[in-house]
């Protein structure tokens, strides 16, 4: 995609400067250009399929482009490599007829960049400074017509630290505000050696794995202006449970960030694993009558239906009171006979959440990992009903080997109550909305459950200094098919050995890694805002059910500036116009209590439920948090008009640096107002140019647009106007 509107781009130029079907004067200005790039030519699809057989991908793009005007467009088409890519094969074909493609290497590539945006008074190009290119010739694009574009390249991807990482340049917010009206990427990957992690940083993908040695990877969407490019890792498995590392430095000189990935094999034959008790604790309230008690007893059905043969299981269902199916656990054989009882049950009374939940605890075998699933739609009316003293019993009840995973229903939940359950026995926490199904949800996590490998997990770290990792200890415990990520922060670098300690079958098991976290600046940067985007849900999750610290609150705040994370309680980078002095972030802090407050006072109802969903969903994040797009009317009164101007988002994201539209200029939240001077630098200027020399990534900060405001080792430097 971003090479698609690398395109257009140059489509406009040329027929200023060369194209024959339009005379310059037919376009008077870089406004009407800009005006014509994003009104007269739309991008029908975008479809990328890609095949990597053992790190050798095959990149075939599929692009159709709308002329919806009545002037002739016509030019040379260029798309920009991926940064290290070495195109062994070279394709390209327009509207079925084969045409010349040359490939331009990095130096080539540059000295075109810098014509265009020196011609053209448009920066964006100069975010590839250092990459190489394709350039071809094309056919105009007639008025009111298409034209479709096919481009085949062959690259070597490489394997580091034991990760295949394959790079496809699909962003292009910051080039035209036209959505894209179809989008698809297939990703097709066969290897001779066995396959473990496959993690996309930047795109939710569907995954559909073919054994250990293949797997397909899908994306799409519609109508849709993508703010970044695409990437794909998968790791070649070295051990029975695999762990991968990357890291990131934004300079020697300061602590970097790592993000490790563990993931257990994919199946696992039924002897390796663990033989686990289940019990459902299941709400047989009034409340639930109806639909939800239908759906709730086909979520018991379905997780009966798929114990593994060593298995055991109880039901222990509660309203006024609690009834329990067996007096001790069952094995595999008595489901059928557990099926028919819940069949014959009604939902009727009230809620005895405390004594059920202590029922469970007494059912609890120390001796055998015990999964607790517990679903309710309501509070505790019934027996103890005050949150702290119904904890305080579970916990004093409770076996070291019991893992809670808890399903909300409804908005009309104790989310205080079920988080701290999940929190602190290990497990994980749903919400079920209304128009959810239940009986979906419960099967979708219990497949993720169904077969741990490994449990009571820890991790050590010798040679490198770990520090505020997320998940924090205690970790969960690792099930086939499923990845565990753990991000944080490390001092120094270089080789260290890391130790994943756990039991399986009460015997204590070890793996050992060999890795290398980076000393030099450099790396994958989208660790850093991955790291902020978990802690700050670690501290809401911390004030909203403990209370307000001064210390976390500032801590997010900062966070949250620095990394540009926006939260329903942090849009004070959209709306407070001063964040870059202390003034303006202690105002921000007035906004976020305000908002915290009104969002976590109450325990339940749907601001509850949505604040636990909310922090939920950053603490347990595999990506970082993306940045928030307002369509037409969703924005605050008076804020519109900057969104717009924006291109319709309010902060971009340059490598590991966040960007705020504030008053026409883009400024680095790193800026500091109050300890800072400016160097201006005349937009277009030779110092201009010649800060594209200091570092390539300063392309990336100048590509933004005309007014930019950015700190680069320490100096803040503005791009003015002439």
């Amino acid at each position: 995609m971003r090479r698609t509107t690398t395109f257009l781009l140059l489509l406009a130029l040329l027929t200023v400067g060369i194209g024959p079907a339009l005379a310059a004067a037919d376009v008077p200005n870089a406004a009407r250009l800009t005006f014509l790039l994003d009104e007269g030519v739309i991008i029908e699809s975008h479809r990328v399929s890609v095949e990597i057989d053992n790190q050798v991908a095959i990149t075939r793009i599929e692009q159709v482009f709308y002329n919806d005007s009545a002037r002739l467009a016509e030019g040379t088409y260029v798309f920009p490599l991926p940064v290290g890519a070495a195109v062994s094969d070279l394709v390209m074909w327009v509207d079925g007829r084969p045409i010349e493609a040359r490939i331009l290497d990095a130096e080539e590539a540059r000295a075109i960049y810098d014509e265009i945006v020196r011609r053209m008074r448009d920066p964006a190009l100069l975010e590839y400074v250092g990459a190489g290119a394709i350039q071809a010739s094309v056919f105009p694009i007639q008025p009111f017509s298409e034209v479709k574009i096919e481009i085949e390249y062959g690259q070597l991807l490489p394997v580091e630290d034991g990760l295949v990482r394959y790079d496809y340049p699909l962003r292009t917010d910051h080039l035209t505000r036209r959505p894209v009206e179809r989008i698809s990427i297939s990703v097709s990957v066969r290897s001779n050696d066995p396959i473990s992690t496959i993690y996309s940083p930047t795109h939710p993908v569907a995954i559909s794995r073919d054994g250990e040695y293949g797997f397909r990877a899908g994306y799409e969407a519609s109508y849709t202006r993508p703010d970044s490019d695409f990437s794909l890792y998968y790791g070649l498995a070295r051990e029975e449970i695999s762990a991968n590392l990357l890291s990131y430095r934004e300079s020697a000189y300061e602590d970097g960030f790592f993000t490790l990935l563990i993931t257990p094999p994919v199946r696992v034959a039924a002897e390796r694993i663990i033989p686990k008790d289940v019990i459902i604790v299941l709400d047989q309230s009034g409340s639930m009558h109806g639909e939800k008690w239908d759906q709730a007893r086909a979520a018991v059905k379905f997780v009966l239906d798929n114990l593994n043969r060593r298995d055991r299981f109880n039901l222990v269902v509660f309203s006024t009171g609690y009834r329990v199916f067996a007096e001790d656990m069952q094995p595999v054989s008595a489901a059928a006979e557990a099926k028919d009882w819940i069949a014959g049950l009604e939902a009727l009374g009230g809620t005895d959440i405390d004594g059920a939940l202590r029922e469970a605890m007494r059912l609890a075998d120390r001796e055998r990992p015990t999964v607790v699933l517990f679903l309710t739609d309501g509070l505790a009316t019934e027996g103890e009903i005050d949150t702290a003293k119904i904890l305080d019993n579970v916990e004093r009840a409770a076996p070291p080997n019991v893992r809670i995973f808890t399903f909300g229903v409804g908005d009309d939940v104790d989310t205080f109550l079920l988080d701290q359950l999940y929190q602190t026995f290990r497990g994980a926490g749903t919400y079920v909305r209304p128009g959810q199904r239940i009986d979906e949800e419960v099967s979708s996590l219990y497949n993720k459950i169904s077969a741990p490998v490994l449990t009571n997990v820890t991790l050590e770290v010798d040679g490198v200094r770990v520090e505020e990792m997320f998940p924090s200890a205690p970790l969960p415990d690792l099930f086939a098919g499923t990845q565990l990520i753990i991000t944080g922060r490390y001092r120094n670098g270089g080789p260290a050995t890391v130790r994943l300690i756990g039991e399986l079958d009460g015997e204590r098991k070890v793996y050992t890694y060999e890795v290398s976290f980076r000393e030099r600046a450099g790396g994958e940067a989208f660790i850093p805002r991955l790291w902020a985007t978990r802690k700050i849900g670690a501290l809401l999750n911390a004030i909203r059910l403990h209370g307000e610290d001064p210390e976390l609150v500032d801590s997010i705040i900062r966070l949250s500036i620095r990394y540009g994370i926006i939260t329903p309680y942090t849009s004070f980078l959209i709306t407070e116009d001063d964040i870059f002095t202390q003034q303006g972030r202690e105002e921000a802090q007035m906004l976020f209590q305000a908002e915290a407050d009104a969002s976590f006072a109450a325990p339940s109802g749907g601001a509850a439920v949505d604040a636990a969903e909310a922090a939920a969903n950053l603490a347990g994040a595999e990506a970082p948090a993306p940045t928030i797009t307002f369509r037409d009317g969703a924005a605050a009164p008076g804020e519109a008009e900057k969104y717009a101007a924006a291109g319709g988002q309010p902060l971009r994201y340059v490598g590991d640096r966040t960007f705020v539209w504030r008053d026409g200029v883009w400024v680095d939240t790193l800026y500091d107002a109050d300890a800072m001077t400016p160097q201006q630098v005349v937009f277009l200027s030779d110092a201009y140019f010649a800060l594209l020399d200091l570092d390539p990534q300063i392309g990336e900060f100048l590509a933004l647009g005309e007014r930019v405001l950015f700190v680069w080792e320490g100096q803040a430097y503005e791009i003015v106007a002439e």
